[in-house]
């Protein structure tokens, strides 16, 4: 297993990380409590170390499941990350819905929360305590305020922010980290969708401080190779109903061209996509849908230090700049964006300055 540490912190984390999200919803199929608990045991004794959650997953039912691995694991073995910010206590939400909650950013409500996180995980200290899908007209500065009084009181070691639930939010991720001095930014990133990730990874190297946390990074399953049609029809509780069709059809274009890329390195495409990840200088930890033991083990033996070469790189960039020679419907989808009358914006790289 491949560790990094985050510039300017001392959290030496594995490259792959378990996000127990999957518990949280049904959107991925059903979990008992027991196979959860199993599922994350058997990634820490595969040597992931780094476990990310959040109170909003399952009103608290995530944070309950990896209370018993990091009892398994040992506190000083396991790096735990959880988030604030949805208030779930007062707007509950439905089982399996996919409309976004209450969010609450006040001090008075961080102090709740946090006491909530502490009690379900049974630890007095959060490793990593990530603000749940921040916007910019919510990034305060008695959130900011609130974080530094976490760490002052030793209820966090560091802090950073989760972006979404859509990809984009490219203000908020350079606020983090050029503004507040955020240890982490977490943001829809993969091979397919491959900014703002790239210009947040830009960021961190250019200040010698900070790291950037994947996720979606297979694309929604497009590089899980999960979908063999673009007729694909997806049951009512996925979430990818909502994703624009030609982000189905042309992934499965891009696949054609990729796979015979990831032969090469003797992996399947997901490996691929992790390795190109891993790749990236800046990244530190990527978090795939872990849904079986399988899963664990086909990415652990991704995370093992060996990468891409800088001629492959360098093939994927002209790719993805190009959209595969495919035309503008297989240009990646619009982000979400909180300083556009729309709320979305047209994706696409910008040369990152470190002036917000």
């Amino acid at each position: 297993m491949d560790y990094r540490t985050i510039p300017g912190t001392d959290l030496n984390i594995s490259l792959l990380g378990f996000g127990n999200f999957v518990f949280g919803t049904n959107w991925w199929g059903d979990f008992t409590d027991e196979q959860g608990v199993a599922m994350q045991n058997h990634a820490f004794d595969k040597g992931v170390n780094f476990f990310d959650t959040a109170p909003a997953y399952g009103n608290g039912r995530a944070e309950d499941i990896l209370a018993k691995t990091i009892a398994y694991a040992g506190r000083d073995n396991i790096v735990v990350s959880t988030k604030c910010g949805y208030d779930f206590y007062s707007d509950p939400g439905e089982e399996g819905g996919h409309r976004e909650r209450k969010q609450n950013f006040s001090a008075d409500f961080l102090e709740k929360d946090i006491e909530h996180s502490l009690k379900r995980l049974g630890i007095d200290c959060i490793d990593l305590y990530q603000s749940h899908n921040l916007k910019l007209d919510l990034f305060a500065d008695e959130y900011v305020q609130t974080m530094h009084k976490f760490v002052e009181q030793g209820k966090i070691r560091y802090w950073g922010v989760a972006l979404g639930p859509a990809i984009g939010w490219r203000e908020e991720g350079y606020k983090a980290f050029i503004e507040s001095d955020a240890a982490v930014v977490q943001t829809v990133m993969n091979m397919y969708e491959q900014d703002p990730g790239r210009e947040f990874c830009e960021i961190c190297e250019a200040r010698g401080r900070g790291g950037v946390i994947s996720r979606v990074p297979t694309n929604s399953g497009i590089l899980d190779e999960e979908f063999t049609s673009a007729e694909h029809t997806f049951p009512a509780h996925d979430h990818r109903k909502f994703r624009d069709k030609n982000w189905l059809v042309y992934g499965l274009k891009k696949n054609e061209v990729i796979r015979p890329m990831a032969k090469e390195y003797g992996c399947s495409v997901r490996q691929f996509a992790f390795k190109w990840l891993a790749s990236q200088k800046a990244m530190m930890s990527i978090e795939p849908n872990l849904l079986s033991v399988a899963d664990i083990d086909e990415y652990v033996a991704a995370a093992d230090g060996k990468y891409l070469s800088d001629e492959t790189l360098a093939k994927i960039t002209e790719l993805y700049n190009t959209d595969f020679n495919m035309g503008d419907d297989a240009h990646p989808c619009d982000w979400k964006s909180s300083i556009t009358d729309t709320g979305t914006i047209r994706s696409g790289y910008q040369k990152p300055s470190l002036t917000v």
